[in-house]
């Protein structure tokens, strides 16, 4: 029911004769004959709540389509159970539903000379990249191209803002990532390797029934000095910090939390000096997110507090040089993805903040080898990054369960 609310409260928002159209996403080789796991296009998951590969949503204010992958017992016994054409309409709601690769022989009758056409297709780059690897996605480029008009700015503006059955989603994938990031605090010890504390992850998202929201990022000494640092193999020493940038996806929504901790369990003075900096511009960012307040204001919060930390501890002289040691924004919008849809601006005018919205919040610090800076604080990269719901009476932190002041942080991974 929840799907077919939002699919009525898209077209409300088009004209009466609006015809949408979604597309899924197909499987995609790995190597040989293995696929990656599959994931449905954000968007079509949010509309349709179907999860198989290789499907096309049509509806409008008096119809229902589905087309989809028939039931094929000898696939079936290979590669699991499909819904099918049959049980389609009943399960999902629709009006009507088709074989797949009659879409292009079916699609006109459901369309009219009057329609407007609008459309999705995976990755949000739509059917008019007629380069696409799906075949079918790149006819229907070739055959609407000249008719369809943008659905993006609708459904995006749709996806900001979650109901309550998304934050509760978004507010499970929190706890679980903020259990597993203090797990990986508890583990953490000089001589293991990156990809151990990797495997806690692993671990505890498998035994919830739930995985990666994207790639995760361990990162220990000056690796912590590479934004998306991914290669997870390295030593970890005495003495330097770990961080890990990781969240898990619960029925398709994601959480994305950073924390950054000592490997040996203590921090060292330079590494207090520069973590409390950080913690101090997040803090301030959070506190910065209330309804009505411009979007962009915890990041101007977080670059005053990191300048006026680094021009006191003598690394900087002036603002000028802030994106030598903060280079990246303070926070996107998170949701269905973790870079979620939805735009900063609205009519080139910066967005307020409204209810229901979610973003993260995630300033850093990272000092490479540089004659300019004192040696102590060189290869310390540090971020830390928490998961904010705009709520009617300023904000909520949905990641909060992940320990970050510095007291806690060494009391724990001294058990």
């Amino acid at each position: 029911m929840i799907h077919q609310n939002r699919r009525k409260e898209l077209l409300s928002k088009l004209d009466d004769n609006a015809v949408v159209i979604v597309s899924t996403n197909s499987e995609q080789k790995r190597n040989s004959d293995v696929n990656y796991p599959f994931r449905p296009d954000s968007s079509f998951w949010y509309l349709t709540g179907f999860i198989e590969p290789d499907a096309i949503a049509v509806f409008s204010k008096n119809n229902y389509t589905i087309f989809l992958k028939p039931k094929d017992i000898t696939k079936e016994i290979w590669n699991g159970l499909r819904l099918g054409v049959e049980m389609a309409p009943k399960t999902l709601l629709a009006n009507n539903a088709y074989d797949i690769d009659t879409f292009l022989d079916k699609i006109e009758s459901l369309l009219t000379s009057e329609s407007s056409l609008y459309f999705d297709a995976p990755g949000n780059i739509g059917w008019k990249d007629v380069s696409s690897t799906n075949k079918l996605n790149q006819s229907i480029a070739l055959k609407f191209r000249n008719r369809t008009q943008l659905l993006d700015p609708y459904l995006s503006e749709m996806r900001l803002i979650k109901d309550s059955t998304e934050i509760q989603h978004m507010q499970t994938a929190a706890d679980l990532a903020s259990k597993a990031h203090m797990q990986a605090m508890i583990r953490t010890r000089p001589g293991l390797y990156e990809y151990h504390i990797t495997a806690e992850f692993d671990t505890l998202f498998r035994k919830e029934d739930s995985e990666h929201s994207y790639p995760p990022i361990v990162a220990g000494g000056e690796n912590a000095c590479i934004l998306h640092y991914n290669e997870n193999n390295k030593l970890l020493n005495d003495g330097e910090l770990l961080l890990i940038d990781a969240g898990c996806e619960i029925l398709g929504y994601a959480s994305d939390i950073t924390r950054t901790f000592p490997i040996n369990g203590k921090f060292s003075e330079p590494q207090k000096e520069i973590y409390e900096i950080v913690l101090k511009a997040q803090k301030s960012a959070i506190a910065s997110i209330v309804p009505g307040e411009a979007v962009n204001k915890p990041h101007e919060v977080a670059c005053d507090v990191i300048t006026q930390g680094l021009i006191k501890l003598g690394i900087m002289d002036d603002a000028s040089s802030l994106r030598d040691f903060y280079m990246h924004g303070t926070g996107h919008w998170l949701g269905l993805d973790v870079h979620d849809v939805g735009t900063k601006e609205i009519n080139n005018t910066i967005r307020k903040f409204k209810v229901g919205m979610v973003t993260t919040v995630e300033p850093g610090i990272y000092i490479r080898k540089s004659d300019k800076v004192d040696s102590k604080y060189w290869n310390i990269g540090i971020r830390i990054e928490d998961d904010v719901l705009v709520t009617e009476d300023g904000h909520h932190i949905l990641s909060k369960a992940a320990i970050k002041e510095l007291e806690d942080i060494e009391q724990l991974m001294s058990q």
